[in-house]
C-alpha cells in the first residue's frame, strides 16, 4: 500500500509531543523533522483547523488540541478490558498449556472476569464470576498490593484471614510482608494457599491512567511444574501483563 506523505508527516509531528515535551516552537518541529518551516507551518495549520493542534497566543508555541481528549474519551467508553485482554490470555494459555485468568477487584475479593482453559490444565476451581480471596490467591495479592495506600488500608481494616490450606497466610502482619514482596518483584504467587496441589502466578495490569486495572494470572498443578519452570512462567506472565497494559494505554 502506498504511503500518503502528508499524512505520514502529520502523524510523526504529533508524536513529537509527549509528557517531556508538551509544547514546541515551529523552528523546533522543523529541525526535529528535517522539514522546511513552510511545510511544517502548513501541516500545523491544517491540524489546528481540525482541533488536533493549538497555538499559545503569548509564546507562539504549539501543543496538542482538545480534540484528542474528546476522541480519547470516546475510545475509553467503548473499551472493554475483556475484549482487549482475550488475545493475550489465549496466547499465554496456548504457549504454556496452563489456564490463564483475568481478575478484577470487587470490594475485598477478586472476581474472575475471563478465563482460557489450558491444554494441560486439570484445574476446575476457577470459573468466570467466581470470587477469590485476596490473601490466599496470586491474583488477589496483586489486586491488593498495587492499590493506592488509602484504598489498601480500607481493604485491610477488619479483613478476615480464613485458612484454606496449611499454607494460607493467617495474619495481617504476614500479609503486609507478602504485599511488599509482590510490589518489589512485580508478581505474586499462590503456593497451594487456596487449594491443595494448585499453584498460581499473577502480575498487575495497568490502565492508561496508571492505575491498576486488573490482575492476570496463570494456574498450574504443583506436581507438574518444578521451581525453575514456575519462575519461567512468572516471567512470561509479567511480560504478558506488560503487553496488555501497553494495549490499554499505559506508559
Amino acid at each position: 500500500m502506498p504511503i500518503i506523505q502528508a499524512l505520514d508527516r502529520a502523524l510523526r509531528m504529533l508524536d513529537l509531543f509527549d509528557e517531556q515535551t508538551p509544547e514546541l516552537k515551529l523552528t523546533d518541529i522543523s529541525a526535529r523533522m528535517n522539514l522546511h518551516k513552510s511545510t511544517v507551518h502548513a501541516l500545523l495549520k491544517t491540524l489546528q483547523l481540525h482541533g488536533y493542534i493549538e497555538q499559545d497566543d503569548q509564546s507562539g508555541k504549539y501543543r496538542l488540541g482538545l480534540r484528542f481528549l474528546e476522541k480519547g474519551q470516546l475510545l475509553l467508553q467503548n473499551l472493554d478490558i475483556r475484549d482487549v485482554a482475550r488475545p493475550h490470555l489465549q496466547a499465554l494459555s496456548d504457549e504454556t498449556g496452563q489456564t490463564a485468568h483475568l481478575i478484577i477487584l470487587d470490594g475485598r475479593e477478586g472476581v474472575y472476569i475471563d478465563k482460557v482453559e489450558g491444554a494441560q490444565a486439570a484445574i476446575r476451581y476457577s470459573r468466570i464470576g467466581r470470587r477469590v480471596p485476596l490473601h490466599s490467591s496470586a491474583g488477589g495479592k496483586v489486586l491488593a498490593a498495587f492499590q493506592q495506600p488509602e484504598a489498601l488500608e480500607r481493604i485491610l481494616r477488619h479483613y478476615s484471614y480464613a485458612r484454606h490450606t496449611p499454607n494460607t497466610i493467617g495474619s495481617e502482619e504476614a500479609f503486609r510482608r507478602e504485599l511488599e514482596r509482590v510490589r518489589r518483584e512485580g508478581c505474586a504467587f499462590d503456593r497451594e494457599e487456596n487449594e491443595p496441589g494448585v499453584c498460581c502466578v499473577s502480575a498487575p495490569v495497568f490502565g492508561h491512567d496508571g492505575q491498576l486495572a486488573a490482575a492476570l494470572s496463570l494456574s498450574f498443578m504443583t506436581a507438574r511444574v518444578d521451581g525453575e519452570e514456575a519462575r519461567r512462567l512468572a516471567d512470561r506472565v509479567k511480560q504478558t501483563a506488560r503487553e496488555l497494559s501497553s494495549r490499554l494505554g499505559h506508559r
